[in-house]
């Protein structure tokens, strides 16, 4: 793929991006808030995801092999 064509494609998506959400419409201030508004969001979303679905992901695992049998043992040794 050329770069003129790559070039077309990222401006026909951008110009679908607009059409799906209306932002064509709005004034070039309007637009400013509306996509530093969404760029916020996102960059929250995938920030929360990278800190905290990984801990989710460990403990839902910890959970079914708990579950289903294969327990930890304890790193507390009894001495006798």
């Amino acid at each position: 793929m050329d770069v003129k064509s790559m070039k077309n494609y990222l401006y026909w998506l951008y110009c679908q991006f607009e059409l799906i959400t209306c932002s064509y419409l709005m004034e070039p201030w309007e637009k400013l808030l509306f996509y530093t508004f969404n760029i916020t969001m996102l960059v929250t979303v995938l920030y929360t995801a990278y800190i905290f679905v990984p801990v989710h992901i460990s403990m839902a695992f910890q959970f079914f092999l708990h579950l289903f049998g294969n327990q930890q043992e304890n790193t507390v040794s009894v001495v006798k």
